[in-house]
This record gives C-alpha cells, sequence and structure tokens, in this order.
C-alpha cells in the first residue's frame, strides 16, 4: 500500500561562480537545507531520513552536510549519479515515503566546484576507466575528436547532427539561450542575470561549434534542498497550502538505442529522456497537455531542443521552429526554464535537480514574483546526467 509524497518545503542558495563566495560545501547545505525546513515550518528533529547528493566530494560528505542541521542520528544516504545527481536524490525521498519507511524525508543536493570548463572523460575514450568511454566512443568513431571540452565537444555534435538531419539552424539554437539568459534576470538565485540578445549570443566566444558560451552551463557552487512527506504528515501539521504532489516520477537509463545508432543525438540521451517521460505521464496520469511550466536540463542550448522532443512537446526535428516561434516563453504553450535554466541560473552538478523542484513549487504555489506563470498548476522537471540518467518529475498543486 503506497501512499502519496508531497513536497512542502525547499530552498536553494544563490548559484556562484566557482570562488566568489568563501563557503565550504556545508556552508552551501545549511543555507538551502534551513530555507527549506523553514519553508516547510518543520524542525530538523521531525527527519527521519536524509538523501544527499554531489559528485566532487568524499564519502560520507551527505553526513558533515547535513550535521550542519543537527545530530539527530538518522539514516543518510550518499547518492552520485552525474548531472541528475539532484533528482536522483528527490526520487529517493519520494520512494520512502511513497513506500512506507518515513513520512518526513530531506532531499538535500550540493557542489562546491572548480572554475573551468567541466571534464568528461574524455581522455579515456576507448579506454575502461571512465564511466562515458562509451559514449565518448560514439562520438569519436562519428566526428573525431577536437581540442575543445569534452561534454561541449559531445553536445555540440549532437547540434551538428540536429542541423544535418533536420535543418536546425544556428539562430534556433541561439534562441534557446536568449530566452534562458533573459529569463533569469528576473531570478536573484540566478549565477548571471544579464540579457543577451540572439545576436550576441551568437557572437559570444565558440566552445565547440556551433555552441558559444552563451549557450554553455557554467561551472557553479550552490545548494538546493526539498522537504518531502506523506500524506498523513500534511493532514497532521496542516501543510496543505505548502503541500505540492509528486504526481509522478521516473527515471530511466541508457537503452539499446542510446548506442546503436551511433548517433550522439542518442549517446547524450534523447532516447532515456522519452523513456523516463513516457513512464512518468502514465504514472501520473498527466500529459505535456497538462503541462503549463518546465525546468529541463539545458546543460547546452541543443539539449534544450533534444529534451522538447523527448517529451512530446513537438515533432522529432521541430524543436528550432517551436523554440523559434516564442511557443515556449511567457505568452506561449509552455514557460520553459523560467529560473534561468542551468544556461543562465547556474549548473552545481549535485543541486540542479533539487533546484529545478524548487523553482516548481515556487511557480505552483504562485511565490515566484516576477517570473511567475499566470495560472500554473502542473510542472514538469527534467533532470539528466551522461553515464547515464533521465529523471522526469511531474509536480502538482495539491
Amino acid at each position: 500500500m503506497t501512499t502519496k509524497a508531497y513536497v512542502v518545503g525547499v530552498g536553494m542558495t544563490k548559484f556562484e561562480k566557482p570562488e566568489t563566495r568563501d563557503w565550504q560545501y556545508w556552508d552551501m547545505a545549511r543555507e538551502a537545507g534551513t530555507a527549506a525546513l523553514a519553508d516547510a515550518g518543520v524542525p530538523y528533529a521531525r527527519v527521519e531520513q536524509a538523501a544527499v547528493g554531489y559528485c566532487f566530494q568524499p564519502s560520507t560528505a551527505g553526513q558533515r552536510a547535513v550535521y550542519e542541521l543537527g545530530l539527530t542520528g538518522i539514516p543518510v544516504h550518499n547518492l552520485n549519479n552525474n548531472c541528475a545527481t539532484g533528482s536522483t536524490a528527490l526520487m529517493v525521498a519520494r520512494q520512502f515515503v511513497e513506500g512506507g519507511i518515513a513520512d518526513c524525508v530531506l532531499a538535500l543536493g550540493f557542489e562546491k566546484m572548480s572554475r573551468g570548463p567541466l571534464g568528461g572523460g574524455a581522455a579515456d575514450v576507448g579506454g575502461s576507466t571512465s564511466p562515458v568511454a562509451r559514449h565518448y566512443g560514439i562520438m569519436a568513431a562519428a566526428h573525431g575528436f577536437e581540442a575543445s571540452p569534452p561534454t561541449a565537444q559531445i553536445f555540440g555534435n549532437a547540434a551538428r547532427e540536429h542541423m544535418e538531419r533536420y535543418g536546425t539552424t544556428e539562430v534556433q539554437l541561439a534562441a534557446v539561450g536568449a530566452k534562458n539568459h533573459r529569463h533569469s534576470a528576473n531570478n536573484p538565485n540566478a549565477q548571471f542575470q544579464d540579457v543577451h540578445t540572439v545576436d550576441e549570443v551568437l557572437a559570444a566566444k565558440t566552445v565547440h561549434r556551433p555552441l558559444t558560451k552563451l549557450q554553455c552551463s557554467p561551472t557553479s557552487d550552490g545548494a538546493a534542498a526539498a522537504v518531502v512527506v506523506s500524506e498523513r504528515f500534511v493532514t497532521e501539521h496542516g501543510l496543505q497550502d505548502r503541500a505540492v504532489e509528486v504526481a509522478g516520477q521516473a527515471m530511466a537509463t541508457d537503452t539499446e538505442e542510446s548506442f546503436a545508432s551511433g548517433s550522439c543525438i542518442d549517446a547524450v540521451g534523447r532516447p532515456m529522456s522519452r523513456a523516463a517521460a513516457r513512464l512518468a505521464y502514465e504514472r501520473s496520469g498527466l500529459g505535456i497537455e497538462d503541462v503549463d511550466v518546465v525546468e529541463l536540463h539545458d546543460c547546452f542550448s541543443v539539449n534544450e531542443l533534444l529534451t522538447y522532443e523527448a517529451l512530446g512537446m513537438c515533432e522529432e526535428g521541430a524543436s528550432g521552429k517551436l523554440v523559434e516561434s516564442g511557443a515556449t516563453t511567457y505568452g506561449g504553450r509552455w514557460v520553459v526554464n523560467p529560473s534561468g535554466g542551468l544556461i543562465s541560473k547556474g549548473h552545481p552538478l549535485g543541486a540542479t535537480g533539487l533546484a529545478q523542484a524548487a523553482e516548481l513549487v515556487w511557480q505552483l504555489r504562485g511565490e515566484a514574483g516576477a517570473r511567475q506563470v499566470a495560472g500554473a498548476r502542473v510542472g514538469l522537471a527534467h533532470n539528466i546526467g551522461l553515464g547515464g540518467a533521465a529523471v522526469v518529475t511531474l509536480l502538482r498543486k495539491a
């Protein structure tokens, strides 16, 4: 017998360029965790378990982080799932609640990163030490290997394939970056809050053609958290006005399709994003037509386009025209990445999925201020990590 799971409190730090603030990962965790608990009106003493995600800290860093909130002896589960780590923490918390294991779980994610482009196992192509060697092997076989940052390279090559296959243009790719930078101007937690035109995005420094710097997510420091509780907990503590239901959630990993085609489009995750979306729709009874606001994994502009297709927002190959039409911004069919997305809000790996959830909870409660999506009732979060994992979460105002 399962019970429904609800998010009743969220919090996050401002996402910062690495080394901007003199803080440690536990400082970030304390700030985000304290904010989430205060938002819920729940003391840390009521938390029964914690699911903590990060990629660049040693084992049991999750304990060091939550010890800033209290020393209550609860189980702490340390999680690492590449860029999908934050949503993995949310999923573990949700499963504990739905399965009746706990009534109140804290999901927490953080990252303290180094400046410069993110690596991706490029040196291990064809070797056995990198978990993404197979993915980069697909890229190297199809496109060779260049001197640009490896993650930008594999996504940039996916963009080249999309352009060749479907006629997608550099202007359409740049429109994603321009949209998300424009959205972040209203987000005080975003790493960048500058507005850039499509022409400015196109004119920025090329990272890996056709991707320019303003189409790539930066390395970031930051943390985010969510308090996930049972329906019984909501009722007993009078949290109905704070509660947002986790209506459906699914994780998918790479399939045969990810590698069989030899395409970077598939190697970077469109098949597993499609599979996770399909499962999340089935479990929630909702479809993309019910969704009002979307926070998706725009690590690079091309991945936003690939995700439109995976989520069923348009036909395969039509995503460039979709963003160009204005359908994914204010006044359009959906508002995608009102937070600014990874491109402009920032991308501390362990925190990203939970920051997406925080933004959607604020939107569904009508608490998003100048970036509020009018009448938002259903939100969708999409978080993906190479290696691979894709998590799609549907949230609905209770």
